[in-house]
């Protein structure tokens, strides 16, 4: 048996035909759209465009959102291509499976793990921690922290329960259902857009131009005395910071199964979201920067930089401080929310190919949702957020998200090259080119990544290719004689033109 052994185009077309006993196709456009912004937008506009601004690019931090845009979008355009031929939930797994065999498609799937399950696990704990700072330190210690941290008075954690607790309400909505879990989702995302709004158009009129006199940062600034640290250099230092402010676009691919249209909407929702959520942070990045100066942010604003700002140079406007918080703790939550839907999704056709437990893809006989596959996740997820430091996950969330953008790119050129008679609703423009950029930065992404992250990373693929030795391949479903797979005819015997 091969390792690379490849699930054929037609077998892929033939499972996402079977409406009657798959998951529901519930999702339109702005449901896809609001998906996107719901991963997209967390504390990471909050928290990376002030450390981008402090620590590398100054005002001309909107120019650095610019450019991580364009290298998100790299990716985009090659998981709107997929997402639209191959409308099925495993996302980044899928394609590799269909493109690089068996293998990859494990190793993906097994990465995607460090990206939404891990993910969802350490923005629960940042969510409890915000919850906490906006109802005044109410929580005691011991309820709110791991066992595995303290206070330099020598107070000990217990669990974290409102980690715990966002855990458990948005897994039961999501097995309620998805178009009940979309709903919540897209009210959460006008909760906090609306309120990024009200920063910007109040802000607007607050803004000092000698804020962002020079626009980029001098070469003989103390401090920023490396390359990626001042002027045109410091812009591209800026895009590494915030370019994981845009993580998350990628999710909007899981839920291509449930899509009502996919051909037509999946572009629209991963590369609608991309849009709406750059135009957002270009102009965040402006005011923010025009407000306070971006030196300011290095001592003074770190993490809470906008209510800083707010509170030092927007005289009358506290309340809006207090709405910028309730914005981080909203946008926590449809981060959560989406990530946890991405992974059961991912379980959900994995288990559907064999390589994992049957009881992954079950679904739910009323809801048609994957409702083990949520339970069990929320059994892992909430060891980890109720028992384990929030920072011990580091940057592995993001290894898994740029891995996954990597094998996405290099798949839609393999195809291309393979396949090319195959029907593309969506056409990835300026093949190889894009492709190639879209691996090329990401690698590049990946080899910046601090070596204990790379060390931790490598580590649990090596479980992963243990697991998949010992229990995957041999359950594999492609492990049956081929003339019982479906066939081209099967699919358009199903698909009438």
């Amino acid at each position: 048996m091969s390792l690379f052994r490849k699930k054929s185009i037609e077998g892929l077309l033939a499972q996402t035909s079977d409406s009657e006993s798959g998951l529901k196709r519930t999702l339109g456009a702005s449901n896809l759209i609001a998906l996107g912004i719901g991963a997209i937008i967390g504390a990471g506009l909050f928290v990376r465009t002030a450390a981008a601004a402090a620590e590398a690019a100054g005002p001309a931090v909107t120019i650095s959102f610019i450019i991580a845009a364009v290298g998100c979008a790299f990716a985009g355009l090659c998981y709107a291509e997929f997402a639209s031929m191959i409308p099925i939930a495993g996302s980044a797994y899928a394609y590799s499976y269909l493109t690089m065999g068996e293998l990859i498609a494990w190793i993906i799937g097994w990465a995607l793990i460090m990206e939404y399950a891990l993910g969802a696990a350490t923005v629960s704990i940042a969510w409890s921690e915000y919850l906490n700072n906006l109802l005044g330190g109410r929580i005691p210690y011991e309820w709110c922290h791991s066992p595995f941290e303290s206070t330099k008075t020598g107070e000990h954690g217990i669990i974290n329960l409102p980690a715990l607790f966002i855990l458990l309400v948005l897994t039961l909505l999501l097995i309620r259902g998805m178009q009940e879990s979309a709903t919540v989702n897209m009210i959460i995302v006008f909760i906090k857009v609306a309120i990024v709004l009200a920063f910007i158009a109040i802000g607007w009129q607050f803004i000092n131009p000698a804020n962002h006199t020079p626009y980029l940062i001098p070469a003989d600034t103390p401090g920023h005395e490396g390359y990626f640290k001042h002027g045109w250099g410091g812009v591209l230092g800026g895009a590494a910071i915030v370019f994981f402010a845009f993580i998350g676009f990628d999710a909007v691919s899981t839920a291509a199964q449930e899509a009502k249209n996919p051909k037509r909407d999946m572009p629209i929702g991963i590369l609608g979201s991309l849009v709406i959520c750059t135009i957002l942070y270009i102009l965040f990045g402006h005011v923010l920067t025009g407000v306070a100066n971006w030196k300011e942010f290095k001592d003074a604003g770190k993490e809470a930089s906008v209510a800083f700002a707010i509170e030092h140079y927007m005289k009358g406007y506290s309340w809006l401080a207090t709405a910028v918080t309730i914005a981080i703790l909203a946008g926590f939550s449809s981060v959560i929310l989406v990530m946890l839907m991405g992974q059961s999704r991912i379980f959900y056709t994995m288990s559907n190919d064999g390589l994992i437990p049957k009881a992954f893809g079950d679904l739910h006989p009323k809801f048609k949702t994957p409702y083990k596959a949520n339970l069990i996740l929320f059994v892992f997820v909430g060891i980890f957020a109720a028992f384990v430091p929030g920072n011990v996950a580091g940057d592995l969330t993001s290894f898994g998200t740029l891995f996954a953008f990597l094998l996405v790119s290099l798949g839609v050129w393999i195809l291309r090259v393979k396949s090319p008679q195959i029907h593309r609703p969506f056409k990835t423009p300026l093949v190889p080119l894009v492709p190639i950029l879209g691996f090329v930065v990401c690698l590049g992404m990946i080899i910046a990544l601090d070596p204990e992250t790379l060390k931790a990373a490598f580590t649990w693929m090596i479980l992963g290719i243990i697991v998949y030795f010992s229990y995957s391949r041999k359950h594999s479903k492609l492990n049956v004689p081929a003339d019982t797979l479906p066939t081209a005819d099967d699919f358009n015997k199903q698909n009438p033109a």
